[in-house]
């Protein structure tokens, strides 16, 4: 029987990361809510074979450190990381031992973004919904609009400068593009365009599950 914990909640709900990801006759998935500080020296506790980080705290609590995943690693536990501070956490460490998944990490991974704050969002501490929207989502959707035609180079460049310098638990899409130059046609191609594209973060949270799945 393999021991699989997962960190998550925010980026995918529980409900269905199990869709994906769940106990059966040979793995016991346990889901924890987002990892803090101090959280892995609790799980090693319960003696997990593999540990899964998607999501984290970044200012609400102390993050969890990378010391704090190395001792795991060092104790034999597998460690993956994707979507939030996962991704953050396996591109800082993946010469380490530890293995990332997804765009999110490989943005990382390869220098393209270097900040927390491309991953972080404003949450509801009792229902973990995310309230702001993450500038690396917003970076995925507009290059994608870019490559289709709905907005050029230089527009994607403009919202990208209006999102990054709003505080991120501010950040969302109706304020950045009000705070643009785009004409009102391009704000409605714009707008019906990001109603239709992926959630990143969601997206690489569900490879990682998957990932871990056939890992097990």
């Amino acid at each position: 029987m393999t021991k699989i914990i997962i960190y998550t909640g925010l980026s995918i709900p529980f409900s269905e990361a199990k869709e994906i990801l769940d106990s059966d006759d040979n793995n016991e998935v346990i889901y924890k809510r987002p990892i803090q500080r101090g959280d892995l020296n609790l799980a090693l506790k319960e003696n997990p074979d593999i540990i899964g980080i998607i999501d984290g705290v970044f200012h609400q609590n102390s993050a969890v450190g990378h010391k704090e995943i190395l001792n795991v690693i060092k104790k034999g536990v597998r460690v993956y990381g994707a979507s939030s501070m996962g991704a953050l956490r396996a591109s800082e460490l993946d010469t380490l031992g530890m293995t990332g998944v997804g765009y999110v990490y490989n943005q990382y991974a390869t220098g393209e973004v270097d900040s927390d704050d491309d991953v972080a969002v404003m949450l509801d501490s009792e229902t973990l919904e995310a309230l702001s929207e993450p500038l690396i989502n917003m970076k995925y959707v507009f290059t994608n609009a870019v490559d289709k035609n709905i907005i050029t180079e230089t527009e994607k460049d403009e919202l990208l400068a209006i999102a990054k310098k709003t505080f991120y638990p501010k950040r969302n899409y109706a304020q950045t593009l009000s705070a643009s130059n785009l004409d009102n046609d391009k704000k409605d191609k714009l707008i019906d365009f990001i109603r239709k594209s992926a959630d990143i973060k969601k997206e690489d949270a569900k490879e990682l599950l998957e990932y871990i799945k056939n890992e097990a």
